[in-house]
């Protein structure tokens, strides 16, 4: 896809900072994805401008197959759209995802994102929060947790990205088409977070409120622990290639609210 084919909408000017923060996550970005590459760069200039904190909490791009990819013409026009959004004064956020674990300093220097641990914890207008990508907590998927367990070892990072780019493009494809296969016969509980990890994950935290995305399954949980309200966000992921699309954000409003949001940015609660 050629710069010309993604149209960058124009800024908006900065008024008051509306939401006081917006999560996004699973995006899968991808130069095949048109529609919804030109979704995400929408919200980053009429929704995400006008918020304080913006969280980007894991797999914004379908693959990142190392930092030294930034000056890829499609990597960089995201880049680009991002750092619009950090100069602007909008705290970015970064949390990697199962897709892009790769991402380093090299791309929070150039988008002007503060890169996050998984989980994260954060306390916003009096609420305490928990974020998380969501993988780290499909423990019944073992095939899946060994996986990540070896990847994310700095050893076997060092290795691969020691091989030269297009090499792990290529490798990156063939655990695509491999665990797209492998999820195939997976089954739908399986491949869902599992209710110890997300209690364990609460318990640890002490947060009231989890965030997080990776399942693809966006909803809302209530939960009740020793007379506490729990709340769980699952995020959507987005594909506007499709028909219908997907998408939509949580924003935490000043006043404490908390709202899913569609791709319109409609409420859905």
């Amino acid at each position: 896809m050629q710069d010309a084919d993604m149209k960058q909408p124009a800024q908006t000017e900065k008024a008051q900072p509306e939401p006081v923060a917006l999560f996004i996550s699973d995006l899968h970005l991808h130069e095949s994805l048109p529609h919804t590459t030109q979704a995400f760069f929408d919200f980053l200039a009429t929704r995400a401008i006008k918020a304080q904190r913006l969280y980007l909490l894991g797999d914004l791009f379908e693959f990142w197959a190392g930092d030294d990819d930034i000056s890829t013409p499609y990597p960089q026009q995201v880049i680009d759209a991002l750092k619009r959004v950090s100069d602007a004064g909008v705290a970015l956020y970064w949390m990697a995802g199962n897709r892009d674990f790769l991402v380093n300093r090299r791309f929070a220097k150039a988008t002007g994102a503060k890169l996050l641990s998984d989980p994260h914890n954060v306390t916003l207008v009096g609420k305490k929060l928990v974020l998380a990508h969501g993988d780290e907590q499909c423990t019944s998927d073992t095939a899946y947790m060994t996986w990540r367990a070896q990847v994310r070892q700095p050893d076997w990072q060092r290795t691969f990205l020691a091989l030269p780019l297009g090499q792990r493009k290529s490798i990156i494809e063939g655990m695509r088409d491999r665990s797209r296969a492998a999820n195939s016969q997976k089954s739908y509980e399986i491949m869902d977070v599992n209710a110890d990890a997300i209690a364990a994950l609460f318990r640890k935290s002490g947060a009231s409120v989890m965030i997080h995305g990776h399942t693809h399954r966006p909803a809302r949980h209530e939960y009740e622990e020793s007379g506490k309200q729990l709340l769980r966000y699952v995020l959507p992921d987005w594909n506007c290639d499709v028909e219908p699309p997907r998408g939509g954000w949580i924003a935490l409003e000043t006043d404490g609210k908390i709202k899913r949001c569609g791709l319109d940015g409609g409420e859905l609660d």
